[in-house]
């Protein structure tokens, strides 16, 4: 055996000795987030009739997971860091960090739901995809659908962090990959349920006013709001989560334009929602865990780039090689089951693997730096690390994916 490939073994054994059960949670929460959105990916291919009825929605589709995956990973995040802190406490009271911390997630819910609507609307048009459908079907689509997924992810979000807690589980290991595996699993149907309220003539109308001032009463009680931890989580995470949007709809346009590519064989449109969040994910670990160091002081902003997590890295590209291979293997088989076109399953895996590895790459880049440029700016990384990674890695693993499709002649 080489000596650079005995030196990473021994790395990764004595990383294993030092945290085997939080290397182990990661890779159940991985796989088991995997699995889940495997159902998201067979739910946007059975709803291509609605996505073919309303133009444009499936614009809208990528930054609506995303923002769930954005909003509540990233609480998943700051209570990771109340754990390792001592500072975890559940209460009913609003004023508490957690009560705080649950408040500004619900506020953010809310208005983000309605700046997607608006950017959605304002990109398809922009980019030239003027048949689409109006901004009021826009604003009842995505505050509605937010509202209903943003309420479980939100329930299930606080019931990791407690059980992680009890057991002396990392949180950051964990919260990443279920929270925004939960996320793509809820909002599409959400989003679905919320397409019966749009075309009515009288009652989309006054639906969509009532989901707009929802929208801006949340954003000014958010930015005015004398609680000092939800009013700064709030303003700190409102400019990064508009941009965070902004790339996801560029992400779903990505999709949108190479829509007849996935359609040849529609197995491969199976595998974009858990590919999306899996990359999501091993970036939004790296940036959980590179966040807790960061506060916790174990390692500093200004030394050498990468060398001081450099664990964490290899953690991450290890994760990445069994998570990615399962994921082609299991998109192949669950599109089997339900009758849908696979290129083959070497093809699948070969697609998975491929793309797995560009999308990983890109996740180090952009988890690392991401943590540690919001740090030394002075901001929290527990609020901007995850909507960096996840909806940069909706961007780039829509691009790594096609790109991967292409090499391999699937087109």
């Amino acid at each position: 055996m080489p000596r650079t490939w005995r030196a990473v073994f021994a790395r990764f054994r004595a990383l294993l000795r030092s945290d085997a059960a939080g290397v182990g949670a990661g890779f159940a929460a991985l796989f088991l987030s995997s699995g889940g959105d495997l159902l998201a990916g067979l739910t946007l291919g059975s709803i291509t009739g609605t996505l073919k009825e309303l133009p444009g929605l499936l614009v809208l589709v990528p930054a609506a997971i995303g923002m769930r995956g954005n909003i509540f990973g990233a609480l998943g995040s700051r209570l990771g860091t109340a754990i390792h802190a001592g500072t975890f406490r559940l209460s009913r009271r609003r004023d508490t960090l957690v009560g705080q911390n649950l408040g500004a997630s619900i506020l953010l819910s809310l208005s983000i739901s309605l700046a997607l609507a608006v950017l959605a609307k304002t990109i398809a048009v922009g980019f030239g995809l003027d048949d689409t459908i109006s901004i009021t079907d826009f604003v009842v689509i995505s505050v509605i659908g937010g509202v209903l997924s943003s309420a479980v992810v939100l329930v299930l979000t606080v019931a990791v962090a407690t059980l992680t807690g009890r057991r002396g589980w990392d949180l950051d290991n964990v919260a990443a990959p279920i929270v925004t595996a939960a996320g793509d699993m809820v909002t599409l149907p959400s989003l679905f349920l919320a397409t019966y309220l749009v075309g009515v003539q009288w009652l989309t109308p006054i639906v969509g006013a009532l989901c707009a001032a929802a929208g801006v009463i949340a954003l000014i009680a958010g930015v005015r709001s004398r609680l000092p931890i939800l009013g700064r989580i709030v303003r700190e995470s409102l400019p990064v989560l508009v941009l965070a949007g902004a790339v996801d709809v560029v992400a779903g346009l990505t999709i949108e334009k190479r829509f007849d590519s996935f359609l040849t064989f529609p197995a491969l449109l199976v595998l974009v929602p858990p590919f999306l969040e899996d990359s999501g994910s091993l970036g939004g670990i790296l940036a959980s865990r590179v966040a807790t160091k960061l506060h916790l002081g174990t390692i500093e902003s200004s030394r050498s780039p990468l060398r001081a997590v450099g664990d964490d890295v290899l953690l991450t590209f290890l994760y990445a090689v069994p998570v990615f291979f399962f994921l082609g293997i299991s998109s192949d088989i669950a599109a089997a089951v339900v009758g849908l076109r696979s290129p083959g399953t070497v093809e699948m895996i070969g697609v998975s693997m491929l793309a797995g590895l560009f999308a990983t790459c890109f996740s180090v880049l952009i988890g690392y730096y991401g943590a540690v440029a919001t740090h030394r700016l002075g901001l929290d990384p527990d609020n901007h690390g995850i909507p960096i990674v996840t909806s940069s890695l909706d961007l780039l693993g829509a691009f790594s994916l096609i790109l991967a499709i292409v090499i391999l002649g699937l087109t």
